[in-house]
């Protein structure tokens, strides 16, 4: 039974802005992989299009009755989805249901955790109510606009503040409101990508973050990166088009190295998480850690940072992607 090889999709694309960094991600992960071990295709999903790229440079539909396909005339059925969609289906629980369904594992979290984790406003109330330090928001829907005024979100939220899409997995729709004129349009802005909108309270200090996982062995915390932007924030053209300065391990004293990262255990436990996932965090002056956000589909070209920060750990990603899923059988 050992001699078997099973049989891995990794599962890219999606319906979100992130589409092409998504498939990007994909093809990290087939680097990554340990093919001697598994037998990897990569299935790439856009809308009610679902296909297997084929070692000769075709591709195959996916039977979405039982997500198999054939090759050859030969029926393949997938053993373990590893799933690296940034945004919906595969980051908001929608795509973690139809596997549930299916009883194929896959490597995120579960359909509540990854529904909760892709609206930042629910999230943000859910782990406050643990204790974890979250910036202060409020939520606006399309439709209701008129519920919450620019005076009140001034003397609420204050200025500057951050006016971003609530249930998102992207850096589209972001801005910076420096002032209550810009509200406005931000706010619209936002509702492009999202029918529900975040305000968020602007918190001042080091951005970093944070990767981990757990197995029913150990618990592996990554080194923590510094993120230097010269853009007004961590927007898509930092996070892609390298307008940043990623820096690992983070210019952090150890103090506040071991306090990132019993808050960043803390939340994958709360969360019951699966797999790996990043953890953002912005540091304050004085030392307060506030929580961002939780990525539980993390990047994983080869610059991304999870990648990044396994190099800095002195591990082998081919392990640990090993690891992550024999840790479901």
């Amino acid at each position: 039974m050992n001699n078997i090889k099973r049989t891995i999709a990794i599962v890219c694309g999606g319906d979100s802005s992130e589409y092409n960094v998504s498939i990007r991600s994909a093809q990290g992960l087939y680097s990554f992989f340990d093919k001697e071990r598994y037998n990897i295709y990569i299935v790439v999903m856009h809308g009610m299009d679902w296909f297997v790229e084929l070692a000769d440079g075709t591709t195959t539909p996916i039977d979405r009755n039982d997500f198999s396909f054939k090759e050859n005339g030969k029926l393949v059925v997938f053993d373990y989805a590893y799933i690296t969609i940034h945004g919906t289906p595969g980051e908001n629980g929608i795509l973690q249901g139809y596997f549930e369904l299916i009883h194929l594992p896959y490597s995120t979290s579960g359909v509540l955790v990854e529904a909760m984790t892709f609206d930042k406003f629910v999230l943000n109330q859910y782990l406050g109510s643990y204790g974890v330090s979250v910036a202060d928001s409020l939520l606006i829907r399309k439709g209701y606009e008129e519920l919450v005024s620019d005076d009140e979100i001034e003397e609420r939220i204050g200025m500057p503040c951050f006016v971003k899409p609530a249930a998102d997995g992207s850096s589209f729709g972001v801005s910076k409101v420096k002032n209550k004129d810009q509200l406005a349009p931000a706010i619209r802005k936002a509702m492009m990508e999202s029918s529900e909108v975040m305000v968020e309270s602007y918190l001042e200090g080091t951005e970093i973050t944070q990767g981990v996982y757990k197995t029913r062995e150990k618990t592996v915390l990554l080194p923590i990166t510094e993120v230097v932007t010269t853009n007004e924030f961590f927007d898509y053209d930092a996070k892609y088009n390298g307008q940043v300065q990623e820096i690992t391990p983070a210019r952090i004293s150890d103090e506040i190295a071991e306090r990132v990262s019993k808050i960043t255990s803390h939340i994958y436990d709360i969360l019951h998480c699966n797999g790996i996932i990043r953890i953002d965090y912005i540091i304050s002056k004085e030392g307060k850690i506030s929580m961002l956000e939780v990525n539980t589909t993390p990047g994983m070209t080869a610059t991304s940072f999870i990648p990044q920060q396994v190099r800095a750990a002195g591990l082998d990603l081919k392990e640990v992607l090993t690891e992550i899923i024999e840790n479901q059988f």
